[in-house]
């Protein structure tokens, strides 16, 4: 579903990372979380997941990205009058799979053609790619083979890449809403599944389909909690 109508929650005017390092216990999270929310969290606190990876979300300007990844982190969708995301946004989510906590890292990127040399240089740092296009938008649609020309030139060979809302080019697909919440946490469970899958294969046990989860899922009645 089209962006236009939400504020993404934070705009960076220019792509710079900033790393917290330190021993284990000296309060990395919490002062990131105390700068980031505004609040303290007391009580015992689990030390970071041990295994995370970054997903990145790319398409044209306005077909949700922003909307789809707020849905995602805090289940709301923000109405109101709509700002660009400029450069790069980012939230983090820990999802459970297979009982095992994994962090995702998801960057919300720019559409507009003017910030493409910014996304360019994240995308060999991705494990994984959701690409986005407005199904009510037939241009977005007509994009995506320019998306996928610039994600085989610049990220990794083997990077994870899911379609929202299309049926061709060779990668698992999905229709998803935004505003009701509709396959978006199925979206994000899946790809997490396969990265964590790939991350502790064995040589010869079996691949992981993630076209076969996903479409045993969304023949579940209760595969998704915002249906």
């Amino acid at each position: 579903m089209p962006d236009s109508h939400c504020w993404p929650s934070r705009l960076s005017v220019a792509p710079f990372q900033t790393i917290l390092v330190g021993d284990s216990g000296v309060g990395k999270t919490s002062l990131l979380v105390q700068f980031d929310q505004g609040k303290f969290i007391p009580g015992s606190f689990s030390a970071t997941v041990g295994i995370g990876f970054t997903v990145m979300l790319l398409g044209d300007s306005g077909v949700g990205k922003t909307c789809f990844l707020i849905q995602f982190k805090d289940g709301a969708f923000l109405s109101g009058t709509f700002i660009a995301t400029v450069g790069i946004d980012f939230r983090n989510k820990v999802v459970t799979v297979d009982g095992a906590r994994v962090k995702l890292q998801i960057w919300d990127t720019a559409g507009q053609e003017r910030f493409r040399s910014v996304t360019h240089a994240y995308y060999r740092d991705a494990q994984a790619l959701l690409l986005l296009y407005d199904i009510t938008n037939k241009s977005s649609f007509d994009n995506i083979r320019a998306w996928l020309t610039e994600i085989h030139e610049y990220a990794q060979r083997d990077v994870v890449i899911m379609l929202l809302g299309n049926k061709e080019y060779g990668v698992p697909f999905m229709e998803t809403s935004a505003k009701t919440g509709m396959n978006v946490e199925l979206a994000f469970l899946a790809i997490a599944k396969e990265l964590k899958h790939r991350a502790g294969q064995q040589a010869d046990e079996p691949s992981f389909q993630i076209r076969d989860y996903v479409e045993a899922q969304k023949k579940r009645p209760s595969c998704c909690s915002f249906l």
